[in-house]
C-alpha cells in the first residue's frame, strides 16, 4: 500500500512579576533570555536530527510528479490533502470540510512555482451524510471542481477501488508539507516536497486491539505495530494507494509512530456506491 501526503509539523498546542532592584531585573532578564536561546537551539537540533532519522518519519521524498492524483486543499494556506478521481472531482476526508476552498493540482514542491500547477476553486463540497464528527466515522468527502482539471503527465486521476484490499497489502501513503502549522523557529528546516511512505494494511483484529471501541466498519489501520514509521506530521485527507487504486484516506491516529498505535484510514471501498451516485447527481 502506498500512502501519499504532505509533511507537516507536529500539530500539538502550547507572567511577568514586577521588577525589584535594577540588578535583580538585569539578572532575571539575562538568565531568561539565555534559557530561551538554549531551549530553542536544543529544539532545533532535535528537530534536525528527527528529519534525518528514518525511524522518526520513516518515509522518503517521492519521485517528482510520480503521484499526479495528489492534490492540496488550500484556504490561503495548505490545510489538507486529497485525491483527484476524475477531471471534475476530488475525494478527501470529511473532517477537512470547508464550504469554500481551492484545489491545487500538479504540485511536488509547494514552496515554489514549478509551472505544472493548476489552481481550481471548488463549486461544491459534499461530506458523506453519515459522517460523525465525534467518532470520525464515515470520514469521506467529495469536492466538485468549478472547472474540469486539464489532465496531463502532472495531473491524473487515481482509480477508485474495485474491491477492498486485504490485510498485508503494501500501500503507498502520501504526505504534503504544511508550513502553516510549523513553528516559526523550525520553518526553514522543514521540507516542502511531497513525501512517500510504504506501509502494510493491518488485520481488523490488530486494528481494533490498538484502539478498543473506536474502530468502525468504515475504518482500517495501516503501519507498523512496533512503531517507528508513520505519517507523524501528516495531512488529513491524503491518499493511501494500493496497487494503483485509492483504498484509504488519511483520517486519524494517536501520537506519532508510537508502538501499538498505527494510523487509521477511511476505507474507501465501502463508499463506492455513494461516490458514484453523488458524482452522477451533480
Amino acid at each position: 500500500m502506498f500512502v501519499w501526503k504532505l509533511v507537516s509539523a507536529n500539530q500539538k498546542k502550547k507572567k511577568k512579576k514586577p521588577g525589584r532592584a535594577k540588578s535583580d531585573t538585569y539578572f532575571k532578564f539575562g538568565f531568561t533570555e539565555y534559557l530561551k536561546i538554549f531551549i530553542n537551539s536544543l529544539i532545533t537540533l532535535l528537530f534536525l536530527v528527527a528529519l534525518d532519522d528514518d525511524k522518526i518519519v520513516g518515509g522518503f521524498e517521492c519521485t517528482p510528479h510520480s503521484e499526479p492524483h495528489q492534490v492540496s486543499l488550500n484556504a490561503g494556506y495548505h490545510f489538507c490533502g486529497g485525491s483527484l478521481v476524475n477531471e471534475n472531482w476530488v475525494v478527501s476526508a470529511a473532517h477537512c470540510y470547508q464550504s469554500r476552498l481551492q484545489v491545487r493540482l500538479g504540485e511536488h514542491n509547494i514552496g515554489v512555482n514549478e509551472g505544472t500547477e493548476q489552481f481550481i476553486d471548488s463549486s461544491r463540497v459534499i461530506p458523506n451524510p453519515d459522517y460523525d464528527s465525534w467518532t470520525i466515522d464515515n470520514d469521506i468527502m467529495l469536492i466538485k471542481l468549478r472547472q474540469p482539471a486539464t489532465l496531463n503527465s502532472y495531473v491524473q486521476p487515481v482509480p477508485l477501488p474495485r474491491s477492498c484490499a486485504p490485510a498485508g497489502t503494501i500501500s503507498l501513503k502520501l504526505q504534503n508539507t504544511s508550513r502553516h502549522l510549523v513553528p516559526l523557529a523550525l520553518i526553514l528546516f522543514y521540507p516542502y516536497f511531497l513525501q512517500c511512505l510504504n506501509i502494510p494494511i493491518l488485520s481488523d483484529s490488530d486494528c481494533r486491539n490498538s484502539y478498543p471501541g473506536m474502530i468502525t466498519d468504515s475504518m482500517f489501520c495501516a503501519g507498523y505495530l512496533e512503531g517507528g514509521k508513520d505519517s507523524c506530521q501528516g495531512d488529513s485527507g491524503g491518499p493511501v494507494v494500493c496497487n494503483n487504486e485509492l483504498q484509504g484516506i488519511v483520517s486519524w491516529g494517536y501520537g506519532c509512530a508510537e508502538k501499538d498505535h498505527p494510523g487509521v484510514y477511511t476505507k474507501v471501498c465501502i463508499f463506492n456506491d455513494w461516490l458514484e451516485q453523488t458524482m452522477a447527481r451533480y
